[in-house]
């Protein structure tokens, strides 16, 4: 291997170089060939190598548009290090609008894989073989379930303290100090001694420009924060809050939802949330909060079953604080935004 440069399946981007990748993952039942697609952009100076990538789950497709703006982004003309770009990691679920692959599994809970196993297994296998195995460190993009939205928020693993540094330069201001889950993919990445941060924002099959551009800035801050390139001299910060944990607050019964709380509102334990009642408006039950925090995340659905998730929360003992936080980043947006037009 030539010094600095980078290969992947077989293909080796030189320094200074830039190459598109299609790497085959053998043929659909009608036959025709189907390949992961890949972006290397090799700097010409020494630096850490960043992996980012999206649409682990196939609907979750605000991702991809966030890894098309970084790819377009004028900073990478003089990048240092390695930026290994995966916007469509469940080719499969992408094509078909599902979060699963055709063998119903759930990639991300199938890494670190095999190269004989399962479908999901082959593909977990070959990602962490080609890509993971080839970064220093990682982002993964991820939006809500279906039919979810989700506040622009990090989950990170913070008793790694390289991955806190990255996670508080990413700059959302809500951080989810997350365990990990078994056989996902940020379990395998950081069981390789490499940090990863897992972004969340927006819903499935939408894109929610808020959280795109939260993901575009975020991960954009962490190139900078790594050196890979300049801190832009312009990017206002927020202050960054870290829960603990969080918890769902679900449907006391089945029937119909009328939502009145927003995302990234302050609650206290024991606020109502919104009701659940039958169509006529009869026989209405309160959905309350549990704890005191943050909601960073909800149902979109109106129609709901008795113990579905409606609102997520995230604990904090100042929730009041956090949504000023909150509320200033969604100034941040909407001034870069403006900027732009």
């Amino acid at each position: 291997m030539a010094d600095g440069e980078v290969v992947i399946a077989g293909n080796a981007v030189p320094r200074g170089e830039r190459h598109r990748i299609q790497i085959p993952l053998g043929k659909r039942v009608s036959g025709n060939e189907i390949a992961l697609p890949i972006e290397v952009v090799n700097g010409k100076l020494e630096g850490p190598r960043l992996f980012v990538c999206a649409a682990v789950h196939g609907d979750e497709i605000a991702g991809v548009e966030i890894i098309r703006r970084v790819l377009a982004h004028r900073s990478l003309d003089r990048l240092r290090g390695t930026l290994i770009a995966v916007p469509i990691v469940n080719l499969y679920g992408f094509v078909g609008l599902s979060r699963y692959l055709p063998d119903r599994r759930d990639l991300n809970r199938s890494f670190p894989g095999s190269a004989t196993g399962s479908l999901a297994s082959r593909l977990a296998h070959l990602f962490i073989s080609e890509v993971v195995e080839n970064a220093t460190h990682g982002v993964d993009l991820h939006t809500a379930a279906v039919h979810r939205s989700n506040l622009p928020q990090l989950r990170a693993y913070l008793e790694d303290p390289e991955t806190e540094r990255l996670a508080r330069a990413f700059g959302v201001p809500v951080i989810v100090n997350s365990n990990l889950r078994d056989n996902s993919l940020r379990q395998a990445v950081l069981e390789r001694g490499i940090p990863m941060l897992l972004y969340e924002g927006g819903e499935a099959l939408r894109f929610d420009e808020e959280a795109i551009q939260a993901g575009v800035r975020g991960t954009l801050r962490v190139m900078g924060a790594l050196g890979m390139i300049n801190p832009g001299r312009s990017r206002r910060s927020v202050e960054p809050f870290i829960a603990q944990s969080s918890h769902w607050v679900r449907a006391p019964e089945s029937g119909i939802l009328r939502r009145r709380a927003r995302l990234g509102a302050p609650v206290k334990t024991g606020d109502e949330l919104g009701v659940v009642g039958d169509p006529l408006g009869a026989d209405e039950s309160a959905v309350v909060a549990s704890h005191n925090g943050v909601i960073i995340g909800r149902t979109e659905l109106p129609l709901v079953n008795e113990g579905d998730g409606l609102f997520h929360i995230a604990a904090f003992d100042s929730p009041r604080r956090v949504a000023s936080s909150v509320e200033d980043f969604q100034g941040v947006l909407a001034d870069a935004d403006n900027a732009l037009n």
